[in-house]
């Protein structure tokens, strides 16, 4: 697939294991290497700090959304290419998914969670048919794909729904998952509960 941008959804701390931190680094880098533009929360802080320090270090573009309730406070990036501002968080995930060509995730807590589970919940309604990529960095999503699992087992998710989301084990597996990405969607869903 041909793709020119990312949307990164990823948590607003460090976590406990410095690996997570090393692959935000690789994962910037080749992003700029790509010559990706990245989209995500417009943080300074934690992960996804990191990721947009990284890729402006090396002459990358990043455009940061943040809701305007931000703006006094500390935690905003001032050294990016661009950010938007936007009055609700609600609105700072509508721009993200309507602007990116993808999506990646990385750890985070519940605002990634949030973030991850509006953006595939619209893929499942067929809203867009973007690639949606988890990276389990050290099997940090484990939980996650064993839910998801239980979900599809007890009848609550179809499985060519729960294939919509990809999961990658490496920064080098997310590419590889975006440029392999088949949206499994069923159109016969679809046309039943759209109209």
């Amino acid at each position: 697939m041909t793709y020119q941008s990312i949307a990164l959804f990823c948590g607003s701390a460090r976590g406990e294991n410095p690996n997570i931190a090393a692959d935000a680094v690789t994962f910037g880098r080749a992003m700029v290497q790509k010559g990706l533009t990245l989209y995500y929360g417009g943080g300074s802080i934690g992960i996804m700090g990191v990721v947009a320090d990284t890729m402006m270090e090396n002459g990358g573009t990043v455009i940061g959304v943040s809701p305007e309730f931000f703006k006094m406070g500390p935690v905003l990036a001032d050294n990016i290419t661009e950010m938007i501002y936007v009055k609700t968080m609600s609105e700072r995930k509508q721009l993200l998914e309507k602007r990116a060509d993808a999506f990646v995730i990385f750890p985070g807590g519940f605002g990634t969670m949030d973030e991850l589970f509006e953006v595939i919940t619209d893929a499942q309604l067929g809203l867009h048919k973007k690639p949606v990529v988890v990276y389990n960095a050290e099997g940090y999503y484990d939980h996650l794909k064993a839910l998801l699992e239980h979900f599809t087992e007890e009848g609550f998710l179809r499985p060519f729904h729960k294939n919509l989301l990809c999961f990658a084990d490496s920064v080098d597996g997310i590419f590889e998952a975006i440029d392999k990405y088949e949206n499994t969607n069923s159109e016969s869903w679809l046309s039943k509960i759209k109209h």
